[in-house]
């Protein structure tokens, strides 16, 4: 009786399979779970272009005598694109600053920026500066050479060494480095 009035009041979940003697024997069926396919989005990444339309980035070049940084970022270079430095391209601590190893690490940039659909760029060239060398390292050269080659369209070309107007003294003494 029990079963019955159980089996009444959720009739839309059981099913009796056969009917004994008072032993009723049923099974319960559930609702089918309702699963969402995955709707596919063609993601873009980068902005949205036509075709032949330049989209600029600025690649800050870092350029030492211990190691060269390729920096990308949007404009306002709030957003970073991509960064890979001359260190990430080569095992030995003696190349990183090496003009191969920069040349490696701006065809990876260039990479990069053409999946993010970046294909110009606008260079800033940066040294140590300061109260140490103005002069860029030996790879700032051939990272600029690798990313002209590599098919990246060059907007300007910029540096921005941080030059003092009035330093902290520099190292080496009154009478400087003597060789």
């Amino acid at each position: 009786m029990i079963v019955m009035a159980w089996a009444q009041q959720f009739s839309s979940l059981v099913f009796f399979q056969s009917f004994e003697a008072g032993k009723a024997t049923f099974s319960v069926a559930m609702s089918k779970r309702k699963t969402r396919e995955p709707k596919e989005d063609n993601v873009t990444l980068g902005p949205a272009t036509r075709d032949g339309e330049l989209v600029f980035g600025v690649a800050h070049i870092f350029a030492s005598f211990n190691d060269t940084f390729i920096h990308v970022t949007d404009l306002s270079g709030r957003e970073t694109m991509v960064r890979i430095t001359g260190g990430m391209k080569v095992k030995a601590d003696r190349d990183e600053s090496s003009p191969y190893a920069a040349m490696l690490a701006a065809q990876d940039i260039s990479q990069r920026c053409k999946e993010l659909g970046i294909n110009a760029l606008h260079i800033k060239l940066r040294a140590t500066g300061g109260n140490k060398t103005k002069t860029p390292g030996p790879g700032a050269q051939s990272a600029l050479r690798a990313l002209a080659r590599s098919g990246m369209k060059i907007g300007r070309i910029e540096d921005v060494t941080p030059i003092p107007t009035d330093s902290t003294r520099r190292k080496g003494g009154r009478r400087g480095r003597r060789l």
